[in-house]
């Protein structure tokens, strides 16, 4: 490992995903003009993946945990140990292009309240169309990722011209982000209690309560294989999903907007119910709603923190949430053909 300080921390939590990691980490060696340690965290893989890293990539610092502490906690962990201004997170299904940390850095903008950035995070085998452009957030409660789908190769059109602009975005994809470490420590981390799946959301609400922003920085060109570990459409996805998404909304949603977008919330669900019920998967949603529930009394605790603690209103979030729910969904929903985990 170099004694030189590094600019930027970079977390890569693998489980099982030994398959992934030679491309993922000969991109990050790749970065250029900027000081980079890479924290693999191991979330208890029995794949052989830490004796792999070890023989084939011996400068990778490798956290092994006992067990997989998911996402969260993985993200977490690894925090914990790094030695840099900022901190990057990266999923292990990816790999960046050359210049990817050395643009997001330059995205920052601490002074006009941008602490984090987010990536272009497009198809692996399909580099001209997007996953994401950071993560948007609806006025009814639902998460969503912008541009999800659309073609930059495609004749110009509004969907494809925002999608290669920078811009401020609601918040940041945990696949490819950056902020500095300082203020990921402030934040207190990931809520480990989603160990998986919306946890990039609630660190980003979090944050934008605290008055920080978040910008897409659409030259961040990150190539992402697209839920590799968690399954697109697996149970485990969706009960974490639909747990998780009620958990983010009420921890999280000022007062005065909870009152006034609970009764579109309701509606969302019951969408969301009917949507789930023709993928033969009513029985896991309403599972993970009641897991949800069961949940709630110490979300609630967390929640009496957070609005204690924050620095803006509601004037401040509400420009920044989603109103049309129903075509962002049905646009989702036509290109993942079939997908629901992230409804």
């Amino acid at each position: 490992m170099s004694s030189q300080q590094p600019d930027v921390s970079v977390i890569i939590v693998t489980w099982n995903g030994r398959q992934h990691l030679e491309a993922c980490l000969r991109a990050v060696a790749a970065q250029e003009d900027v000081v980079v340690e890479t924290i693999l965290v191991d979330n208890g893989s029995v794949d052989g993946t830490a004796a792999y890293v070890a023989e084939a990539f011996p400068w990778v610092r490798m956290e092994r945990l006992a067990e997989n502490r998911g996402f969260a906690g993985g993200n977490n962990a690894g925090a914990r140990v790094a030695r840099g201004r900022y901190l990057a997170l990266l999923n292990n299904d990816t790999a960046p292009d050359p210049r990817w940390l050395r643009m997001l850095v330059d995205g920052l903008d601490e002074p006009n309240g941008f602490a984090l950035t987010t990536s272009r995070l497009v198809y692996f085998d399909d580099p001209d169309v997007i996953d994401s452009a950071g993560d948007g957030f609806l006025r009814c409660g639902g998460a969503f990722k912008w541009h999800h789908g659309a073609r930059v190769s495609a004749a110009p059109d509004a969907g494809r011209d925002a999608a290669l602009e920078s811009r401020e975005v609601f918040g940041v994809s945990g696949a490819a982000c950056l902020m500095p470490l300082a203020i990921f420590e402030e934040l207190d981390g990931f809520d480990e209690d989603f160990f998986a799946s919306h946890e990039d959301v609630d660190l980003s609400y979090r944050a934008r309560l605290l008055g920080y922003r978040c910008r897409y920085v659409a030259g961040a060109v990150v190539r992402h294989r697209g839920s590799a570990t968690l399954g697109r459409v697996s149970s485990f996805a969706v009960s974490h999903a639909q747990r998780n998404a009620e958990w983010l909304y009420l921890k999280n949603t000022p007062g005065t907007l909870l009152a006034t977008t609970l009764p579109g919330h309701l509606l969302y669900t019951a969408a969301a119910a009917v949507h789930f019920a023709r993928q033969g998967l009513l029985a896991t949603f309403l599972r993970a709603k009641w897991a949800a529930i069961l949940g709630l009394p110490r979300m609630l605790r967390k929640r009496t923190r957070i609005q204690a603690t924050r620095r803006v209103g509601a004037d401040r979030i509400a420009p920044m949430l989603e109103k049309n729910w129903l075509g962002l969904k049905l646009r989702e929903k036509r290109f993942d053909t079939g997908s629901g985990a992230s409804a």
